[in-house]
C-alpha cells in the first residue's frame, strides 16, 4: 500500500511540474491587451505615405534595427532579429494579434517616448522621427506583414488598400436637354 501512495504521489508531483513548466511557455505574454490611446500631442502622426511595405524603407529600417545604422540602438538586442524577444519583457512583433492593437501613432508614440514601468526607453534623443517611421514599418512585417495602418478606418488592412473608400453606385445621370434653336455654345 506504501509503494502505491509513493507512486501516486510521484505521479501527481510529475504532472504539476509538467502542469508549470507548459504553462511557462508560450510567450509569456498573456492574453492581448490593448495599449492606452496615443497622447493628444501623438494623435495626429501617422506613417508617411509609401513607407508600409516599401522594400527601400525596410532596408533602412531594418539597418536601424539591427544597430548597423547607429551602434547606440540595436532594437534587435531585447526584441530579437526577427521579432522574437530574447529579453524578458520585450514586445514579441510576431503575435499579429497583440500588434493589430496598435495604431501607428501608438508605436510612434511608445518608440518615441519610451514605455514606463518597462525597460523599454525613449528613441526620441538617438533617433529622427523619420528613422522611427522606418523602424516601425521594419518592426511591423514580423507580425503584420503585407499590412498597412488605414488611419480614417482604425485598422490594420492589406497593404494598398488604406484609405480606400468602398464603391459607390454611380450618381444618375441628368437627361441631356437640347439647346434651343440659334443658341449655339461658343
Amino acid at each position: 500500500m506504501s509503494e502505491y501512495r509513493n507512486l501516486r504521489s510521484l505521479t501527481v508531483l510529475g504532472l504539476a511540474v509538467i502542469g508549470m513548466s507548459l504553462s511557462a511557455c508560450g510567450g509569456g505574454e498573456g492574453p492581448p491587451k490593448p495599449p492606452p490611446p496615443a497622447p493628444a500631442e501623438y494623435a495626429d502622426k501617422h506613417m508617411p505615405d509609401g513607407y508600409w511595405n516599401n522594400p527601400d524603407i525596410l532596408a533602412e529600417g531594418k539597418a536601424i534595427y539591427t544597430g548597423q545604422h547607429n551602434i547606440d540602438v540595436n532594437c534587435a538586442s531585447c526584441h530579437g532579429k526577427n521579432g522574437k524577444p530574447v529579453k524578458a519583457g520585450a514586445r514579441d512583433f510576431r503575435r499579429a494579434e497583440q500588434m493589430e492593437l496598435y495604431s501607428d501613432s501608438v508605436w510612434f508614440w511608445r518608440v518615441n517616448e519610451g514605455v514606463k514601468g518597462t525597460k523599454m526607453k525613449a528613441w526620441k534623443s538617438k533617433l529622427s522621427e523619420d528613422e522611427i517611421w522606418k523602424v516601425i514599418a521594419f518592426e511591423s512585417t514580423f507580425g503584420l506583414n503585407g499590412k498597412e495602418y488605414d488611419v480614417a478606418a482604425k485598422k490594420w488592412v492589406a497593404a494598398g488598400t488604406a484609405g480606400s473608400a468602398p464603391a459607390e453606385a454611380p450618381a444618375a445621370e441628368a437627361p441631356a436637354t437640347e439647346a434651343p434653336a440659334g443658341d449655339a455654345a461658343h
